[in-house]
């Protein structure tokens, strides 16, 4: 009676449905490494697995595997389907917004939003759980990427503005932020007056120095490879450019030295770059590449023992699928059958394009053979010579025509091709090179084991890990704090917007009473006294300009400094 009684207990258990936990639930915790693979769909997931199973027989499972715990369900404010800006954007503050708004509240688009968004509020910055972190608890703050440093998910955790193309305003508000570990790509696309910034203040910079990002023994450091993007992992050279495993790595020993804790966010960047591009290989391998990071994270969580892991996808990509109708009776094939001609992939199609356009057309099936592991038929090297951007080609520029015997595999990008190419030697299939609407899958380790089980939104997974720093319900209040519009701040007092000098310049808002001025400039956190601006103070947070509504937005506390 006793056996059945703990089934039947055991029973209702397994099929109980699970409910996110209540933010009173969860423990805290001193640190946070948020671990994102950029526009992973499940498939990705499963294919990665499958092909690193093949290549090493002993290794069955990723570094996930034993962290799966649930679903998300991302979107945008107004949209099922979002872009990485206002999907990682509601990660970090709690509220889903528009399609290219990096930590801003959105415009509302009236029936079409998916929950109640207020119009007054719009284009409002909305404090992420990063800068919460920092200015209420001290704690370190980190981000690590391929992608150049202001794209879009690392822009979500420590920026603000309704265009995320806008380097120009996001690149200098990362910088002002005080970030203490920033390693990525775009050493381009750090300014002198950003550098000069970071060197005042105490940090080591390296731009394409992987030895000296690993020699430094300082605690604050930006290090940034390439003009923007870092390669994929496919193609990294290691003598120039560390793995995403050894940034990550690199980053929680600096980040680690505070006692007061750091939060961390890690991206696996380009896994989306590759969906978009449907090149198979580059998604596979780069999402290993990720896994591999996730082993370092999840590694150092379990022996610190006040570390929590969250690791999400964004949103999906491409509608990858293993399995494909035009590879028949595909569901019979065997492993070696599926994966074998993958494994011979040694080049992203990005470098294949790069190879092809730099080597004679003599040289084709040379470079196929080796780092594809075959050679093109005579139908397949015609429609490679009539691709529009395949500079060898021996058919004149003028006379190329996308009317050839394999039109499916045409594509007027030679990196376009050579990923069609490699997929048609697959029972690999994609639907689109957008971004897709699925739930991406969510994985967790907590050392209390207070996990998000089951499925959540983008919303309640920011209240899950506000929870996590004790930040429950604080986000709205800082917003209102750091983040409130000059009119009313400044309500008792003269207030002129200075148009900027240049014509890519920001305006400065200058506040003025009998005795006392202030000049701020948007996009940093220094504030200048006084009518010739000769003292200076730095701000725990960025002041944020929108032109939009020529609204600048700031901490309530400016006041004081008129006094």
């Amino acid at each position: 009676m006793k056996k059945q009684i703990l089934f039947l207990f055991m029973l209702v258990i397994s099929v109980w449905p699970a409910r996110s936990l209540e933010p009173e639930q969860v423990a805290p915790v001193k640190n946070l490494i948020l671990m994102i693979p950029d526009g992973t769909s499940l498939a990705t997931v499963s294919v990665a697995r499958w092909y690193q199973w093949y290549l090493h027989p002993d290794k069955s499972k990723l570094a996930i595997d034993p962290y799966l715990c649930g679903t998300v369900r991302t979107h945008s404010s107004n949209a099922p389907i979002g872009d990485s800006a206002p999907t990682t954007s509601c990660y970090m503050t709690g509220y889903p917004s528009l399609a290219g708004y990096v930590a801003t509240y959105p415009v509302s688009k009236g029936k079409d939003d998916i929950d109640p968004m207020d119009p007054a509020k719009a284009f409002q910055p909305l404090t992420t759980l990063l800068e919460a972190a920092k200015i209420t608890q001290q704690k370190s703050t980190g981000l690590v990427f391929t992608c150049e440093f202001p794209h879009a998910t690392p822009a979500d955790c420590s920026a603000h503005s309704y265009d995320r193309g806008r380097y120009d305003w996001i690149a200098p508000q990362m910088v002002h932020n005080d970030l203490d570990v920033v390693i990525g790509g775009g050493a381009s696309l750090l300014s002198e007056a950003d550098e000069a910034y970071l060197k005042a203040n105490g940090y080591g910079i390296y731009k394409n120095d992987p030895d000296g990002m690993r020699n430094y023994t300082g605690d604050k450091m930006w290090a940034l490879y390439n003009e923007r993007d870092m390669a994929y992992d496919l193609d990294r050279d290691a003598s120039r450019e560390p793995s995403l495993e050894e940034m990550t790595r690199k980053a929680i020993e600096k980040l680690s030295k505070n006692e007061n804790g750091f939060f961390l966010m890690v991206e696996g960047s380009k896994v989306d770059w590759a969906a978009h591009a449907n090149d198979p290989a580059a998604m596979i391998t780069e999402y290993l590449a990720f896994d591999r990071a996730c082993q370092a994270a999840l590694e150092f969580a379990r022996q610190n023992g006040e570390t929590a892991v969250v690791i999400v996808p964004d949103h999906g990509n491409s509608g990858f699928s293993l399995g494909v109708g035009r590879c028949g009776g595909y569901g019979n094939l065997s492993k070696d059958d599926l994966f074998h001609s993958i494994a011979q992939v040694k080049l992203t199609a990005d470098s294949f394009a790069k190879k092809l356009n730099s080597e004679p057309a003599s040289a084709v099936q040379r470079i196929f053979r080796e780092y594809a592991g075959f050679e093109l038929s005579d139908d397949e090297i015609e429609t490679l010579y009539h691709c529009k951007s395949y500079k060898n080609s021996p058919v004149p520029e003028a006379e190329r025509s996308d009317k050839t015997a394999l039109a499916s595999l045409y594509s007027s990008s030679l990196n376009g091709f050579v990923a069609k190419l490699i997929t048609s030697k697959t029972c690999f299939g994609f639907t689109t090179g957008g971004h897709t609407g699925e739930e991406v899958f969510l994985a967790a380790y907590h050392p209390a084991g207070t996990l998000p089980i089951g499925v959540y939104t983008n919303v309640e997974l920011n209240h899950y890990m506000a929870a996590l720093f004790g930040l429950s319900g604080r986000l709205d209040e800082l917003t209102a704090t750091h983040f409130a519009p000059h009119t009313e701040v400044f309500k008792d007092y003269t207030c002129e917007i200075v148009a900027p000098a240049e014509e890519k310049g920001s305006p400065t808002l200058v506040v003025k009473n009998k005795k006392k001025q202030l000049s701020i400039t948007p996009n940093t956190n220094i504030v200048k006294l006084g009518q010739k601006g000769n003292e200076e103070f730095r701000l725990p947070s960025v002041v944020i300009y929108v032109d939009a509504n020529q609204t600048f937005y700031l901490p309530q506390t400016l006041t004081d400094y008129l006094k």
